[in-house]
């Protein structure tokens, strides 16, 4: 059984400076961050595309936890799986080069791009240059924020062609060594989804971010959130910084 087919352009990557793995990505199937994206905290984080299996992502991101670098975890995971001819997936680790795999059986155009910090993967695509505006973009700016570069990858992406059948849904998370991410927003339904997302992570950066950041960390003190943060959350949504949803109950 192959599974739900989702042709999509995604990458994953890691942040030099922070250590911070994270992922982003785009297409033309509804919630396609929900079904694609899987991660380990502090150890990997992996997107499962064109037939997906989420098992073979589950198996990877193990492999890592084990000590693998994801080449390695990638080759061990899609040997048993027998329908790895129509699977496409990214992956990186904690450390080690980015890795990607696309099958025989992917639609295409399909294709990937492993780097030593980031894999770019895309099946059903308008072509090549896809792929490589989404690399170039994630590469250009290491000093800049993970969340930032990620989204710059996704409009690059879309800007060089995109999904060859149309737009609906985007996601982009960042993970860190805690069991939530830092950063994990979708847009599941829209005729924008990655220019909504741009808008949504706007949004996220002023009133979500100041809340995640005073959440308790792994072995940390338990304290309460920052009173300025409080006070801004009380707020209706347009009152806040970067504005955004409704004062209606």
């Amino acid at each position: 059984m192959r599974g739900l087919e989702v042709n999509t352009y995604s990458l994953v990557g890691r942040c030099g400076r922070t250590g911070e793995l994270g992922a982003c990505v785009a297409s033309a199937v509804p919630a396609v961050g929900a079904v694609c994206l899987r991660f380990l905290p502090g150890v990997g984080i992996v997107s499962t595309q064109s037939w997906v299996n989420p098992y073979l992502a589950d198996a990877a991101l193990d492999a890592m936890a084990g000590g693998g670098e994801a080449p390695a975890a990638l080759e061990a995971a899609l040997a048993a799986d027998d329908a790895a001819g129509f699977r496409q997936i990214g992956a990186i680790a904690a450390a080690g080069p980015g890795a990607a795999w696309t099958g025989a059986g992917c639609t295409a155009w399909a294709g990937q791009h492993p780097a030593e910090s980031f894999a770019a993967q895309g099946n059903m695509l308008t072509g090549p240059e896809v792929i490589a505006a989404m690399s170039d973009a994630f590469a250009g700016d290491p000093a800049a924020p993970l969340e930032e570069r990620l989204m710059r990858a996704l409009e690059a992406a879309q800007a060089a062609g995109g999904d060859r059948r149309g737009r609906q849904a985007a996601a982009l998370m960042v993970t860190t060594a805690e069991s939530y991410p830092r950063v994990d927003l979708r847009v599941d339904e829209h005729a924008a989804p990655i220019a909504e997302l741009r808008r949504v992570l706007t949004v996220a950066t002023a009133q979500l971010a100041p809340f995640v950041a005073g959440m308790p960390r792994r072995g940390g003190p338990t304290t309460p959130a920052p009173d300025a943060v409080v006070e801004m959350l009380l707020r209706s949504p347009p009152d806040r910084p970067a504005g955004g949803g409704s004062r209606d109950p």
